[in-house]
């Protein structure tokens, strides 16, 4: 059994670590929040329907009390304000950049040896930021976006084939934007079948559409972020790695010419187990697909520009 660290306990937070907790993956699973009695009283709760969900993690809440947190195995990091209508992920930089900052440096200092699940948005940046700042072994730091972009992707491809979301495998690359994803629909995994036969092209454009703009249909609707699928896409990562799964997902990790691209980091298919990023994984892309994937890095690196004007990096 393992130590769990959740840092900022909001609605993704939150329910990562409810998530997580209901696996009983790990021993224990410590909650932090900048707010005060804030992660204490959601540790409590969900310590609460322990008996009822056969929890036996021990869970505890703390308010910026890094040192609680020391000898974590893996570390969640979703601190940060969350999208408002109207709003996209960059506009989030300014704000959220300086207090990622200052948790991972924490998270380094109490627990260096631990996996970086990066949740926090703009996520492809922040994950950048963790590396270019941060004594980070390159293996132990994944941004969870493409994991929460292929599970919006096989949800609407689902809706389109009329068909159960399990027996459909769609995999989403690229940065977690919604002009810079990159559903792949030429490697969708249905039946045995090809979807791009199955489905009219109007269909399939739709579902693509769809897909880049699920986060934003959410946000829309509630008037904040989506919390259920991000903070599910964090635990099964977490437990990928604690488990030793070598499940293949698509996330955010450091690029070094695999896909074409360098000094950057980007969504793309990668081997997770108990190493964390073990091998990063090369699919066949259609024309297409390479033309976008290499478009929206390029706009990702005119977003990871904001860190220099900041002086963040």
């Amino acid at each position: 059994m393992s130590k769990v660290s959740v840092i900022g306990v909001g609605n993704v937070g939150a329910t990562c670590a409810n998530v997580l907790a209901g696996w009983n993956i790990a021993k224990e699973i410590v909650l932090l929040d900048v707010r005060e009695g804030y992660a204490e009283g959601k540790a409590i709760d969900i310590q609460q329907s322990a008996k009822i969900m056969g929890i036996n993690s021990h869970i505890i809440g703390v308010t910026n009390d890094y040192k609680a947190t020391a000898g974590s195995d893996v570390v969640v990091v979703t601190s940060g304000i969350p999208r408002k209508p109207g709003m996209s992920r960059e506009d989030l930089i300014g704000t959220n950049a300086k207090i990622v900052s200052e948790v991972v440096g924490n998270i380094v200092k109490f627990s260096p040896n631990a996996f970086i699940v990066m949740v926090s948005n703009p996520m492809d940046t922040m994950t950048y930021l963790a590396y270019k700042t941060c004594d980070i072994k390159k293996n132990h730091l994944i941004g969870m976006g493409g994991a929460l972009d292929s599970s919006r992707f096989n949800y609407y491809l689902s809706k389109a084939l009329n068909a159960p979301v399990c027996d459909i495998d769609g995999m989403v690359i690229g940065a977690h934007g919604d002009a810079t994803m990159v559903p792949l629909m030429s490697s969708v995994k249905y039946k045995g079948g090809d979807v791009e036969k199955i489905l009219s092209k109007a269909k399939r454009e739709q579902v693509i559409a769809d897909t880049m703009v699920g986060g934003a249909t959410i946000t829309k609707l509630m008037g904040t972020s989506a919390f259920y699928a991000p903070g599910a896409c964090a635990a099964s990562i977490v437990r990928a790695i604690l488990h030793d799964e070598k499940r293949i997902i698509p996330c955010s990790v450091p690029q070094n010419g695999e896909y074409g691209e360098e000094d950057i980091c980007l969504g793309v298919p990668i081997v997770i187990g108990r190493k964390g990023v073990e091998k990063i994984v090369k699919i066949q892309l259609s024309d297409d697909e390479k033309k976008r994937f290499h478009e929206g890095a390029e706009k990702q690196r005119n977003t990871n520009k904001i860190l220099h004007e900041l002086g963040l990096i």
